[in-house]
Parts: C-alpha cells; structure tokens; sequence
C-alpha cells in the first residue's frame, strides 16, 4: 500500500482479510472531541432528516442501540471516487444487515475528512453484518476499487450509542425568531 493506512470495515486481528485490509492499530490516531462533535451532530441531523421524512414508518424498524462511526481521511483530489465508494455502500450495507444512517463528505472547511454512520442493535449484530460483508461479491468489489484507486489514506471507527431523549431533537425556535 505504499505508506497508506487503510482498514476497510476489518477488526484488529482479523486475518480473514488481506494483510493491505487490515488496520494498524500502531499507527492509528484517535478520533479527537472536535471531530466525535461533528459525527455526533451529522448522526442527530441523519435521524432528524430521516424523522421528518412523512413517508418513512417506525413499524417494522430494527432499533439501532450502537452506531458504528467511521472516520475516513480521503484524498481530496479524489472526492468523486469516494462519493462513488459511499453510493456502491448504499446499496451493500443494508442488504447484509447494517442500518445505513449515511455516509457524509466535506462540505465546508476540512476537504480532506469523510464519515460513515452505521447503526445495529447490538455489537453481536455488527460482527453478523460483517461476516454476511465479507461475503458480499459487491461488497469486496468495491473494497477493491478503493484499495486500487488509494481514495482512503486512512479510516478509524469508533462505537457510540445514544443518550436516551438527546437524539434527532429538532429546533424549538424558527430561524426567523432567532433574529436572523
């Protein structure tokens, strides 16, 4: 991989993957307050957006107690390649299991950091959903693609769950009566 860190949805010690899918746990940094900050409030504005979405029904939807957070450091010339990764992953996690809240690309500020939002039930659920991704022919196809295009410098996840009653809390004030 020629310097790259890339882990691609791969568990520290898990050599079911090829070693160049592996994380290095050595030289991974940790998600700083700053950043868990901003994935937290793209989760809040992913289920705010999905709840007020009139036609989307809460009956029959599996409850996401941990979300998975995955931090991608990208190349910036290579935004488009990743934006195809993230819609090719649309399609994929959902079919083995994972509760997509979305994948989000730079927009204002940093242009060199991506997320990824996945919710499960349980931590028992997200080792299930990575077995069935293993065995996803689209799904190794499109790590592939990122591993062969080198988009991804580098990825870190961390598991979060949400405080009861702080999630997808909509403004009580219009901007109007904020004074703006």
């Amino acid at each position: 991989m020629h310097g790259t860190r890339f882990n691609a949805h791969a568990h520290e010690g898990d050599r079911s993957w090829p070693s160049a899918h592996r994380s290095e746990a050595a030289s991974a940094k940790p998600i700083g307050r700053r950043e868990a900050v901003a994935a937290i409030g793209a989760t809040s504005a992913a289920w705010a957006i999905g709840s007020r979405d009139s036609s989307a029904s809460t009956a029959g939807r599996t409850p996401v107690k941990v979300t998975c957070i995955i931090r991608y450091e990208i190349d910036p010339y290579q935004r488009e390649a990743f934006k195809e990764y993230a819609e090719n992953w649309g399609r994929i996690i959902p079919r083995c299991g994972g509760h997509l809240i979305g994948y989000f690309l730079p927009y204002e500020g940093t242009n060199d950091v991506a997320w990824a939002l996945i919710g499960f039930e349980s931590l028992a659920d997200y080792e299930t959903y990575r077995k069935r991704l293993k065995a996803d022919p689209e799904g190794r196809d499109n790590f592939m693609m990122a591993q062969t295009k080198r988009f991804i410098l580098h990825e870190t996840r961390t598991f979060v769950e949400a405080v009861e009653g702080t999630a997808a809390r909509p403004a009580t004030a219009s901007a109007a009566s904020r004074g703006r």
